[in-house]
């Protein structure tokens, strides 16, 4: 799930906190996935993926299903910006996840009205090709095809293809995955932006997850600015069929410019 910007007035983080290159950026994101590597890769295999936007290797399980009802945001300097929708996912074969979602965005700034619309609805094939359960360790191939509304008033109105690969350590109670790949974009006056990103999550009790991650996106317009969030998310199982999750953090680079906070929420439906 593949998400940005917060309604909650955050104030900018301090000096300290923040990456101001690209360069110094870049350096922050290597150092915290060589951090979470370490700690987890001999670690004791926990349920990854949403909340955070790190995605993991793990497919639906065989003709299972995973639906999330889920909202996200972010607020920024120019005003707020979101969405909602329904995240559909199918374990179609073994190895093998197919993805459909349906968004509603929204956007509002300090000297324009709200405005929202359909998002680009979203087709995706999740296939993980190498699943080693002795050593924990699973790699997947996650393309995702985005295709914009045909009435499209705001956001992106062309069609974009991201193309990325997740991989992840862990067991029973720690688990540790990330990746990252790049998005081409046919506009014109467009970048093909690319992002990495890790997470660290831990089991709690049972039936509760606890995680952090660190996640770097690519400019995607000339001229455009990098950007690099921490976020800090839960998961909490109600049941079998029924989960909670959600996730917030706060931009680190360019928070002039890039949303100063995110948050994402959902319920999952599984079957």
């Amino acid at each position: 799930m593949e998400g940005s910007l917060n309604p909650w007035q955050v104030a900018p983080a301090p000096a300290i906190m923040t990456c101001p290159s690209a360069t110094l950026s870049l350096r922050c994101v290597l150092v915290s996935l060589a951090l979470c590597v370490a700690l987890a890769s001999a670690c004791p295999q926990a349920l990854a993926g949403p909340p955070y936007a790190s995605d993991d290797p793990q497919p639906t399980e065989l003709h299972g299903y995973e639906v999330y009802a889920f909202t996200q945001g972010s607020r920024g300097p120019r005003g707020q910006e979101g969405g909602a929708g329904i995240d559909f996912n199918y374990g179609a074969a073994p190895g093998l996840q197919l993805t459909a979602v349906l968004p509603v965005e929204w956007e509002s700034g300090p000297a324009q009205p709200r405005h929202s619309g359909p998002g680009p609805v979203e087709l995706a094939a999740k296939w993980r090709f190498v699943h080693e359960p002795a050593r924990g360790f699973d790699l997947a191939f996650f393309p995702r095809l985005f295709l914009p509304p045909t009435q499209a008033t705001r956001g992106e109105r062309h069609a974009a293809l991201q193309l990325p690969l997740w991989l992840q350590f862990g067991g029973e109670r720690w688990s540790t995955f990330g990746g990252g790949g790049c998005t081409l974009r046919g506009g014109a006056g467009t970048r093909d932006p690319c992002e990495i990103g890790w997470a660290l999550a831990r089991n709690v009790g049972g039936r509760l997850q606890l995680g952090a991650e660190v996640f770097h996106r690519g400019a995607d317009e000339p001229g455009g600015s990098p950007s690099t969030e921490l976020g800090a998310g839960a998961t909490w199982d109600a049941d079998e069929h029924l989960h909670l999750m959600g996730s917030i953090g706060p931009g680190l680079q360019a928070i002039g410019e890039n949303a100063r906070t995110h948050w994402y929420a959902a319920l999952l439906f599984t079957w």
